[in-house]
């Protein structure tokens, strides 16, 4: 039986999403988790890769195994038990045999959190930019990117897909308690896309972009006319959507 296994993890241990030959990646715990518990070797498919130390407040893998579902709800409670602090399975769910974690998702959620001073209990989650910065200009950017579709100015220059075309429906920066958050929901991300899109936003805001040039790195498709990428530490996953045809009715 195939099951979606919802998750969500710290970043800063990892080297990522992805199962790396010579460093630790979220991927590998989960694996070696399901394997120890089930012995045998378990292999576990993601909805999708997040770079080192990025985080996820939701996630998403799939996975094939030969038990019913009352047994997989406890097998949640013995992983939790078993993984690492930084990992945690919120829960466990039932779907069609040809569900796909990767490929049925429709669309995908990110924040990015930026604080403008100094907070000792923010530095593993959040960008701290201290520079003045006009929001305003930095949401009119924003708003440009939901009139574009081909984002290859904000991708990482080696990659292997086939289309740079991405469909933004949400892109806004809002003040939460003392903190700033960018909010980007699309149908699909880039590599590197979200960070590259915030570093050249705060270009904006620190008023070294104004929106025509924001209009032209977008029409450029050249990463280089782009500003740096934000660092990954204050990068989130939020909220991965599927078709609920692909859930099973008891799942």
């Amino acid at each position: 039986m195939r099951y979606f296994i919802e998750f969500s993890y710290k970043g800063t241990a990892y080297h990522g999403w992805q199962r790396q030959p010579n460093a630790m990646s979220v991927q590998q715990q989960l694996e070696d988790a399901f394997s120890m518990l089930l012995g045998h070797q378990t292999i576990i498919v993601g909805a999708g890769r997040t770079d080192t130390g990025v985080h996820a407040k939701q996630m998403f893998a799939h996975v094939n195994l030969d038990l019913p579902l009352d047994q997989v709800k406890q097998l949640v409670y013995r992983l939790n038990k078993f993984l690492p602090h930084d990992i945690a399975i919120i829960d466990m769910h039932s779907v069609r045999e040809d569900a796909h974690a990767r490929f049925d998702a429709t669309s995908r959620s990110y924040s990015y959190h930026m604080v403008q001073h100094k907070n000792p209990f923010a530095h593993e989650w959040a960008y701290t930019f201290t520079s003045t910065l006009d929001f305003e200009a930095m949401n009119a950017a924003a708003a440009l990117l939901l009139t574009h579709t081909n984002f290859k100015c904000f991708s990482r220059s080696k990659t292997d897909v086939k289309t740079y075309d991405c469909n933004v429906t949400e892109a806004i920066w809002k003040q939460v308690d003392s903190s700033w958050v960018f909010y980007i929901s699309a149908n699909r991300f880039l590599r590197n896309m979200v960070r590259a899109i915030v570093g050249t936003l705060l270009d904006v805001g620190a008023g070294k972009t104004n929106l025509e040039d924001f209009q032209n790195i977008l029409n450029s498709s050249d990463r280089t006319k782009a500003g740096s990428s934000a660092p990954a530490h204050g990068l989130f996953l939020t909220k991965v959507h599927y078709p609920n045809t692909i859930f099973e009715p008891n799942g």
